[in-house]
Protein backbone atom coordinates (compact mmCIF):
# COMPACT_ATOMS: atom_id res chain seq x y z
CA UNK A 1 0.00 0.00 0.00
CA UNK A 2 1.08 3.55 -0.56
CA UNK A 3 1.65 6.00 2.24
CA UNK A 4 -1.37 7.76 3.68
CA UNK A 5 -2.16 10.86 1.63
CA UNK A 6 -2.65 14.21 3.24
CA UNK A 7 -6.37 14.90 3.13
CA UNK A 8 -7.30 18.57 2.98
CA UNK A 9 -10.42 19.74 4.76
CA UNK A 10 -12.21 20.22 1.46
CA UNK A 11 -11.44 16.77 0.05
CA UNK A 12 -14.97 15.39 0.13
CA UNK A 13 -15.09 14.09 -3.43
CA UNK A 14 -11.89 12.08 -3.62
CA UNK A 15 -12.17 8.99 -5.84
CA UNK A 16 -12.57 5.57 -4.35
CA UNK A 17 -9.66 3.18 -4.18
CA UNK A 18 -11.48 0.65 -6.34
CA UNK A 19 -10.84 -2.15 -3.86
CA UNK A 20 -13.72 -4.56 -3.21
CA UNK A 21 -14.31 -4.97 0.49
CA UNK A 22 -17.08 -7.23 1.74
CA UNK A 23 -19.53 -5.69 4.13
CA UNK A 24 -18.31 -8.08 6.80
CA UNK A 25 -14.67 -9.15 6.73
CA UNK A 26 -14.57 -12.87 6.04
CA UNK A 27 -11.29 -13.87 7.68
CA UNK A 28 -9.10 -12.73 10.51
CA UNK A 29 -5.69 -11.67 9.30
CA UNK A 30 -5.03 -9.66 12.43
CA UNK A 31 -6.27 -9.30 15.97
CA UNK A 32 -7.49 -5.78 15.29
CA UNK A 33 -9.41 -6.99 12.28
CA UNK A 34 -11.09 -10.07 13.64
CA UNK A 35 -14.44 -10.71 12.13
CA UNK A 36 -17.13 -8.51 10.58
CA UNK A 37 -14.43 -5.95 9.92
CA UNK A 38 -15.00 -3.70 6.96
CA UNK A 39 -11.39 -2.58 6.93
CA UNK A 40 -8.42 -3.80 8.94
CA UNK A 41 -7.70 -0.32 10.15
CA UNK A 42 -9.30 3.12 9.92
CA UNK A 43 -8.41 5.05 6.80
CA UNK A 44 -8.22 8.61 5.58
CA UNK A 45 -11.38 10.62 5.91
CA UNK A 46 -12.69 13.87 4.54
CA UNK A 47 -12.62 16.20 7.51
CA UNK A 48 -14.43 19.47 8.09
CA UNK A 49 -12.21 22.49 8.43
CA UNK A 50 -10.91 22.86 11.95
CA UNK A 51 -12.27 25.81 13.87
CA UNK A 52 -10.31 27.86 16.38
CA UNK A 53 -9.41 26.01 19.54
CA UNK A 54 -11.32 26.90 22.66
CA UNK A 55 -9.25 28.59 25.32
CA UNK A 56 -7.24 26.06 27.29
CA UNK A 57 -8.25 23.11 25.10
CA UNK A 58 -4.87 22.68 23.45
CA UNK A 59 -6.25 22.07 19.93
CA UNK A 60 -9.46 21.30 18.04
CA UNK A 61 -9.98 17.97 19.81
CA UNK A 62 -9.39 19.14 23.35
CA UNK A 63 -7.90 16.90 26.03
CA UNK A 64 -9.15 14.45 28.61
CA UNK A 65 -9.06 17.19 31.22
CA UNK A 66 -11.53 19.43 29.42
CA UNK A 67 -13.75 17.33 27.16
CA UNK A 68 -17.26 16.62 28.39
CA UNK A 69 -17.50 13.04 29.57
CA UNK A 70 -13.76 12.47 29.51
CA UNK A 71 -12.00 10.89 32.48
CA UNK A 72 -8.38 10.90 33.57
CA UNK A 73 -7.23 10.10 37.09
CA UNK A 74 -4.29 12.06 38.56
CA UNK A 75 -2.11 8.99 38.90
CA UNK A 76 -0.27 8.08 35.72
CA UNK A 77 -0.87 11.52 34.22
CA UNK A 78 1.96 11.08 31.71
CA UNK A 79 0.42 7.82 30.53
CA UNK A 80 -2.99 9.42 29.98
CA UNK A 81 -1.49 12.40 28.17
CA UNK A 82 0.29 9.93 25.90
CA UNK A 83 -2.99 8.05 25.40
CA UNK A 84 -4.74 11.32 24.49
CA UNK A 85 -2.06 12.02 21.91
CA UNK A 86 -2.27 8.48 20.49
CA UNK A 87 -6.04 8.76 20.14
CA UNK A 88 -5.70 12.08 18.32
CA UNK A 89 -3.24 10.27 16.04
CA UNK A 90 -6.23 8.40 14.60
CA UNK A 91 -8.25 11.47 13.70
CA UNK A 92 -5.76 14.29 13.16
CA UNK A 93 -4.21 12.65 10.05
CA UNK A 94 -7.69 11.73 8.81
CA UNK A 95 -7.62 7.97 9.35
CA UNK A 96 -11.01 8.13 11.08
CA UNK A 97 -13.72 10.70 11.64
CA UNK A 98 -13.86 9.86 15.34
CA UNK A 99 -12.01 7.73 17.87
CA UNK A 100 -13.16 6.79 21.38
CA UNK A 101 -11.26 4.82 24.01
CA UNK A 102 -11.32 3.97 27.71
CA UNK A 103 -9.25 2.10 30.30
CA UNK A 104 -10.66 0.45 33.44
CA UNK A 105 -8.30 -0.45 36.29
CA UNK A 106 -9.36 -2.47 39.34
CA UNK A 107 -13.03 -1.91 38.60
CA UNK A 108 -13.09 1.81 37.81
CA UNK A 109 -12.64 3.83 34.63
CA UNK A 110 -9.33 5.69 35.00
CA UNK A 111 -9.13 7.16 31.49
CA UNK A 112 -11.69 7.88 28.80
CA UNK A 113 -11.55 10.27 25.88
CA UNK A 114 -12.71 10.96 22.34
CA UNK A 115 -11.24 12.82 19.37
CA UNK A 116 -12.64 13.84 16.02
CA UNK A 117 -16.23 14.64 15.10
CA UNK A 118 -19.50 12.84 15.59
CA UNK A 119 -20.86 14.00 12.23
CA UNK A 120 -19.13 15.55 9.23
CA UNK A 121 -22.04 17.83 8.35
CA UNK A 122 -22.17 19.54 11.73
CA UNK A 123 -18.60 19.14 13.01
CA UNK A 124 -20.01 18.31 16.46
CA UNK A 125 -17.26 16.78 18.62
CA UNK A 126 -17.30 13.05 19.30
CA UNK A 127 -18.56 12.14 22.77
CA UNK A 128 -16.39 9.86 24.96
CA UNK A 129 -19.62 8.35 26.32
CA UNK A 130 -21.09 7.73 22.87
CA UNK A 131 -22.43 4.43 21.57
CA UNK A 132 -21.19 2.59 18.48
CA UNK A 133 -21.61 -0.62 16.54
CA UNK A 134 -19.18 -3.24 17.88
CA UNK A 135 -19.22 -5.82 15.07
CA UNK A 136 -17.54 -9.07 16.10
CA UNK A 137 -16.92 -7.82 19.62
CA UNK A 138 -20.46 -9.22 19.93
CA UNK A 139 -19.04 -12.74 19.76
CA UNK A 140 -17.66 -12.88 23.36
CA UNK A 141 -21.12 -11.96 24.66
CA UNK A 142 -22.68 -14.78 22.65
CA UNK A 143 -19.91 -17.27 23.52
CA UNK A 144 -20.27 -16.43 27.23
CA UNK A 145 -24.01 -17.05 27.04
CA UNK A 146 -23.47 -20.46 25.45
CA UNK A 147 -20.77 -21.35 27.98
CA UNK A 148 -23.18 -20.51 30.79
CA UNK A 149 -25.50 -23.12 29.27
CA UNK A 150 -22.58 -25.56 29.23
CA UNK A 151 -22.03 -24.80 32.92
CA UNK A 152 -25.70 -25.54 33.53
CA UNK A 153 -25.27 -28.94 31.80
CA UNK A 154 -27.70 -28.00 29.03
CA UNK A 155 -25.13 -29.15 26.47
CA UNK A 156 -21.47 -30.15 26.18
CA UNK A 157 -18.71 -28.54 24.15
CA UNK A 158 -18.12 -31.82 22.35
CA UNK A 159 -21.77 -32.31 21.40
CA UNK A 160 -22.27 -32.79 17.67
CA UNK A 161 -24.08 -30.08 15.75
CA UNK A 162 -26.27 -32.72 14.12
CA UNK A 163 -27.77 -33.56 17.51
CA UNK A 164 -28.70 -29.95 18.16
CA UNK A 165 -29.62 -28.69 14.67
CA UNK A 166 -30.08 -31.74 12.43
CA UNK A 167 -29.00 -31.26 8.82
CA UNK A 168 -28.41 -27.53 9.22
CA UNK A 169 -25.06 -27.48 7.35
CA UNK A 170 -22.90 -30.03 5.51
CA UNK A 171 -20.70 -32.13 7.82
CA UNK A 172 -22.98 -31.42 10.79
CA UNK A 173 -22.44 -34.97 12.08
CA UNK A 174 -18.70 -34.26 12.42
CA UNK A 175 -18.86 -30.66 13.74
CA UNK A 176 -18.78 -30.02 17.49
CA UNK A 177 -19.96 -27.01 19.46
CA UNK A 178 -16.35 -26.32 20.39
CA UNK A 179 -15.39 -26.16 16.71
CA UNK A 180 -18.09 -23.57 16.06
CA UNK A 181 -16.84 -21.41 18.92
CA UNK A 182 -13.17 -21.55 17.87
CA UNK A 183 -13.68 -21.46 14.07
CA UNK A 184 -12.30 -24.91 13.30
CA UNK A 185 -15.62 -26.20 11.90
CA UNK A 186 -14.84 -25.48 8.25
CA UNK A 187 -18.35 -24.04 7.76
CA UNK A 188 -18.43 -21.55 4.89
CA UNK A 189 -18.69 -17.87 5.81
CA UNK A 190 -21.93 -16.35 4.55
CA UNK A 191 -20.33 -12.91 4.29
CA UNK A 192 -18.46 -13.93 1.14
CA UNK A 193 -21.73 -13.51 -0.75
CA UNK A 194 -21.99 -10.32 -2.82
CA UNK A 195 -25.13 -9.36 -0.92
CA UNK A 196 -22.77 -8.31 1.87
CA UNK A 197 -20.51 -6.10 -0.26
CA UNK A 198 -21.28 -2.70 1.23
CA UNK A 199 -19.72 -0.89 -1.75
CA UNK A 200 -22.37 -2.18 -4.13
CA UNK A 201 -25.12 0.34 -5.01
CA UNK A 202 -27.67 -2.40 -4.33
CA UNK A 203 -26.64 -2.44 -0.68
CA UNK A 204 -26.31 1.30 -0.25
CA UNK A 205 -29.63 2.03 -1.99
CA UNK A 206 -31.78 -0.28 0.10
CA UNK A 207 -30.17 -3.66 0.57
CA UNK A 208 -28.77 -2.51 3.89
CA UNK A 209 -32.28 -2.40 5.37
CA UNK A 210 -33.20 -5.98 4.41
CA UNK A 211 -34.20 -8.38 7.19
CA UNK A 212 -32.28 -11.63 7.55
CA UNK A 213 -33.35 -14.46 9.81
CA UNK A 214 -30.65 -16.73 11.22
CA UNK A 215 -31.72 -19.54 8.88
CA UNK A 216 -31.52 -17.11 5.93
CA UNK A 217 -27.85 -16.46 6.69
CA UNK A 218 -27.10 -20.18 7.06
CA UNK A 219 -28.86 -20.86 3.74
CA UNK A 220 -26.56 -18.31 2.07
CA UNK A 221 -23.51 -19.98 3.62
CA UNK A 222 -24.67 -23.35 2.32
CA UNK A 223 -24.34 -22.10 -1.26
CA UNK A 224 -20.58 -22.28 -0.79
CA UNK A 225 -18.32 -25.30 -0.18
CA UNK A 226 -16.92 -26.07 3.24
CA UNK A 227 -13.46 -24.60 3.77
CA UNK A 228 -12.00 -27.87 5.14
CA UNK A 229 -13.06 -31.02 7.02
CA UNK A 230 -14.12 -30.21 10.61
CA UNK A 231 -11.18 -29.88 12.99
CA UNK A 232 -8.51 -29.99 10.28
CA UNK A 233 -7.71 -26.26 10.03
CA UNK A 234 -8.77 -22.82 11.21
CA UNK A 235 -10.71 -20.19 9.29
CA UNK A 236 -12.79 -17.36 10.67
CA UNK A 237 -16.42 -17.80 9.68
CA UNK A 238 -19.24 -15.61 10.91
CA UNK A 239 -21.64 -18.46 10.13
CA UNK A 240 -20.26 -20.31 13.16
CA UNK A 241 -21.81 -17.73 15.48
CA UNK A 242 -25.08 -17.66 13.58
CA UNK A 243 -25.26 -21.36 14.39
CA UNK A 244 -24.35 -20.67 18.04
CA UNK A 245 -27.23 -18.21 18.16
CA UNK A 246 -29.57 -20.86 16.79
CA UNK A 247 -28.39 -23.33 19.44
CA UNK A 248 -29.02 -20.77 22.21
CA UNK A 249 -32.53 -20.21 20.87
CA UNK A 250 -33.30 -23.94 20.68
CA UNK A 251 -32.06 -24.66 24.20
CA UNK A 252 -33.66 -21.66 25.93
CA UNK A 253 -36.78 -20.98 23.91
CA UNK A 254 -35.73 -17.30 23.72
CA UNK A 255 -34.03 -15.32 20.98
CA UNK A 256 -30.27 -15.04 21.27
CA UNK A 257 -30.72 -11.27 21.84
CA UNK A 258 -33.05 -11.81 24.77
CA UNK A 259 -30.82 -14.42 26.34
CA UNK A 260 -27.66 -12.27 26.13
CA UNK A 261 -29.61 -9.38 27.61
CA UNK A 262 -31.08 -11.50 30.42
CA UNK A 263 -27.83 -13.22 31.36
CA UNK A 264 -25.21 -10.51 30.83
CA UNK A 265 -26.37 -7.02 29.89
CA UNK A 266 -29.05 -6.55 32.52
CA UNK A 267 -27.22 -8.16 35.50
CA UNK A 268 -24.09 -6.08 34.81
CA UNK A 269 -26.08 -2.86 34.37
CA UNK A 270 -24.67 -2.23 30.88
CA UNK A 271 -27.08 0.58 30.10
CA UNK A 272 -25.33 1.56 26.86
CA UNK A 273 -25.32 -1.95 25.38
CA UNK A 274 -27.93 -3.41 23.02
CA UNK A 275 -28.21 -6.59 21.00
CA UNK A 276 -30.65 -5.33 18.38
CA UNK A 277 -32.80 -7.41 16.08
CA UNK A 278 -33.94 -5.31 13.13
CA UNK A 279 -33.75 -1.76 14.47
CA UNK A 280 -31.29 0.36 12.43
CA UNK A 281 -31.08 3.00 15.14
CA UNK A 282 -28.28 3.70 17.60
CA UNK A 283 -29.16 4.84 21.14
CA UNK A 284 -28.18 8.15 22.70
CA UNK A 285 -25.15 10.02 21.45
CA UNK A 286 -23.15 8.35 18.69
CA UNK A 287 -20.63 9.09 15.96
CA UNK A 288 -21.70 8.51 12.37
CA UNK A 289 -19.93 6.00 10.15
CA UNK A 290 -19.09 6.75 6.50
CA UNK A 291 -18.19 5.10 3.21
CA UNK A 292 -16.11 7.00 0.66
CA UNK A 293 -17.95 7.07 -2.67
CA UNK A 294 -17.04 8.90 -5.87
CA UNK A 295 -19.50 11.64 -4.91
CA UNK A 296 -18.14 12.03 -1.40
CA UNK A 297 -18.91 10.56 2.03
CA UNK A 298 -21.96 8.31 2.25
CA UNK A 299 -23.41 7.97 5.73
CA UNK A 300 -23.71 4.23 6.49
CA UNK A 301 -24.64 4.59 10.16
CA UNK A 302 -28.12 3.19 9.69
CA UNK A 303 -28.73 -0.36 8.47
CA UNK A 304 -30.57 -3.47 9.61
CA UNK A 305 -28.19 -5.31 11.98
CA UNK A 306 -29.93 -8.63 11.34
CA UNK A 307 -27.35 -9.07 8.56
CA UNK A 308 -24.86 -9.70 11.40
CA UNK A 309 -27.04 -11.20 14.13
CA UNK A 310 -25.11 -13.05 16.87
CA UNK A 311 -21.92 -12.76 14.84
CA UNK A 312 -21.80 -8.97 15.11
CA UNK A 313 -25.00 -6.96 15.62
CA UNK A 314 -24.12 -5.49 19.03
CA UNK A 315 -24.05 -1.84 20.05
CA UNK A 316 -22.14 -0.65 23.11
CA UNK A 317 -19.88 1.99 24.69
CA UNK A 318 -16.25 1.92 25.80
CA UNK A 319 -17.28 1.97 29.47
CA UNK A 320 -19.66 -0.96 29.00
CA UNK A 321 -17.17 -3.08 27.04
CA UNK A 322 -14.54 -2.64 29.74
CA UNK A 323 -17.11 -3.48 32.42
CA UNK A 324 -18.08 -6.65 30.53
CA UNK A 325 -14.45 -7.79 30.30
CA UNK A 326 -13.91 -6.91 33.95
CA UNK A 327 -16.77 -9.24 34.89
CA UNK A 328 -15.85 -11.99 32.43
CA UNK A 329 -12.11 -12.20 33.12
CA UNK A 330 -12.72 -11.54 36.81
CA UNK A 331 -14.72 -14.78 37.01
CA UNK A 332 -18.18 -13.31 37.64
CA UNK A 333 -19.91 -14.64 34.52
CA UNK A 334 -18.52 -18.17 34.10
CA UNK A 335 -17.41 -21.03 36.30
CA UNK A 336 -13.62 -21.59 36.33
CA UNK A 337 -13.87 -24.61 34.00
CA UNK A 338 -15.77 -22.69 31.30
CA UNK A 339 -13.58 -19.60 31.60
CA UNK A 340 -10.49 -21.78 31.23
CA UNK A 341 -12.01 -23.43 28.16
CA UNK A 342 -12.71 -20.01 26.68
CA UNK A 343 -8.99 -19.22 26.87
CA UNK A 344 -7.83 -22.53 25.39
CA UNK A 345 -6.55 -21.58 21.94
CA UNK A 346 -6.53 -23.79 18.87
CA UNK A 347 -3.49 -25.54 17.43
CA UNK A 348 -4.47 -24.81 13.84
CA UNK A 349 -3.02 -22.24 11.46
CA UNK A 350 -3.83 -18.62 12.18
CA UNK A 351 -6.09 -19.64 15.05
CA UNK A 352 -3.30 -20.29 17.52
CA UNK A 353 -4.30 -17.21 19.52
CA UNK A 354 -8.06 -17.80 19.23
CA UNK A 355 -10.03 -19.54 21.95
CA UNK A 356 -13.80 -19.90 22.38
CA UNK A 357 -14.95 -16.43 21.39
CA UNK A 358 -11.86 -14.75 22.86
CA UNK A 359 -8.62 -13.76 21.17
CA UNK A 360 -5.26 -13.45 22.90
CA UNK A 361 -3.14 -10.44 21.99
CA UNK A 362 0.49 -10.37 23.12
CA UNK A 363 1.84 -6.89 23.87
CA UNK A 364 5.11 -5.51 25.26
CA UNK A 365 3.50 -5.48 28.70
CA UNK A 366 1.90 -8.91 28.64
CA UNK A 367 -0.93 -10.90 27.12
CA UNK A 368 -4.51 -9.63 26.97
CA UNK A 369 -7.79 -11.29 26.05
CA UNK A 370 -10.69 -9.84 24.13
CA UNK A 371 -11.98 -9.46 20.61
CA UNK A 372 -11.91 -7.07 17.69
CA UNK A 373 -14.79 -6.28 15.42
CA UNK A 374 -15.91 -4.23 12.51
CA UNK A 375 -19.06 -3.51 10.57
CA UNK A 376 -19.72 -0.77 7.98
CA UNK A 377 -18.27 2.46 9.31
CA UNK A 378 -17.04 1.14 12.68
CA UNK A 379 -13.96 -0.67 13.98
CA UNK A 380 -13.73 -1.86 17.60
CA UNK A 381 -11.15 -3.43 19.92
CA UNK A 382 -11.64 -4.59 23.50
CA UNK A 383 -8.94 -6.27 25.59
CA UNK A 384 -8.45 -7.23 29.23
CA UNK A 385 -5.68 -8.70 31.35
CA UNK A 386 -6.07 -12.36 32.29
CA UNK A 387 -6.39 -11.44 35.99
CA UNK A 388 -9.31 -9.11 35.24
CA UNK A 389 -7.57 -6.05 36.68
CA UNK A 390 -7.09 -3.89 33.55
CA UNK A 391 -9.39 -3.50 30.56
CA UNK A 392 -9.28 -1.40 27.39
CA UNK A 393 -11.88 -0.65 24.73
CA UNK A 394 -11.78 1.59 21.67
CA UNK A 395 -13.79 2.36 18.57
CA UNK A 396 -13.00 4.34 15.45
CA UNK A 397 -15.37 5.37 12.67
CA UNK A 398 -13.29 4.21 9.75
CA UNK A 399 -13.19 5.74 6.29
CA UNK A 400 -10.41 5.12 3.76
CA UNK A 401 -6.61 5.06 4.09
CA UNK A 402 -3.64 2.79 3.40
CA UNK A 403 -3.44 0.02 5.97
CA UNK A 404 0.17 0.58 7.03
CA UNK A 405 -0.29 4.15 8.22
CA UNK A 406 -3.61 3.48 9.90
CA UNK A 407 -2.31 0.30 11.55
CA UNK A 408 0.62 2.19 13.03
CA UNK A 409 -1.75 4.74 14.56
CA UNK A 410 -4.06 2.02 15.89
CA UNK A 411 -1.07 0.14 17.32
CA UNK A 412 -0.11 3.29 19.19
CA UNK A 413 -3.55 3.65 20.76
CA UNK A 414 -3.64 0.02 21.91
CA UNK A 415 -0.10 -0.12 23.24
CA UNK A 416 -0.18 3.27 24.97
CA UNK A 417 -3.52 2.61 26.65
CA UNK A 418 -2.49 -0.85 27.84
CA UNK A 419 1.19 -0.36 28.55
CA UNK A 420 1.56 3.36 29.26
CA UNK A 421 3.99 5.93 27.87
CA UNK A 422 6.85 3.52 27.25
CA UNK A 423 9.07 3.14 24.21
CA UNK A 424 7.37 1.06 21.55
CA UNK A 425 8.67 -2.42 20.80
CA UNK A 426 9.68 -2.13 17.17
CA UNK A 427 9.14 -5.84 16.67
CA UNK A 428 5.50 -5.83 17.72
CA UNK A 429 2.73 -4.93 15.28
CA UNK A 430 -0.42 -5.13 17.40
CA UNK A 431 -2.66 -4.38 14.45
CA UNK A 432 -1.29 -7.34 12.51
CA UNK A 433 -0.79 -9.89 15.26
CA UNK A 434 -2.61 -12.96 13.98
CA UNK A 435 -5.11 -14.45 16.43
Amino acid sequence: MTAAPTVPSTARTAPTTGRRRPILRTAVAAAVGAGLLVALAPAAVARPAAGPAAAGCGGPHGSAAVRAGAVATPEGRADWEAADAALAGMTDPGYATSALAAVRQDGRVVWRNATGVAELATGAPADPRGSFRIGSATKPFVATTLLQLVGEHRLDLDDRLECLLPGVVPNSTAITVRQLLNHTSGVADYTQDQAFDFRRPQWLDGGRFRHYGLQDLVDIANRYPSAFPPGQDWQYSNTNYILIGMIIEKLTGHSWNEEVTRRIIRPLGLTGTRMPGDSPLLPGRYAHGYYKADTGPVDVTLFNPSMAGPSGAGVSTTADLTAFLDALLGGRLLRPAELAAMQQTTANGEGRSYGLGLQRLDTPCGSFWGHAGGIPGYSTMMLGSADGRREFAANATVYDAPDDAANAAWNKVIETALCGARPADAGTDLARTAP
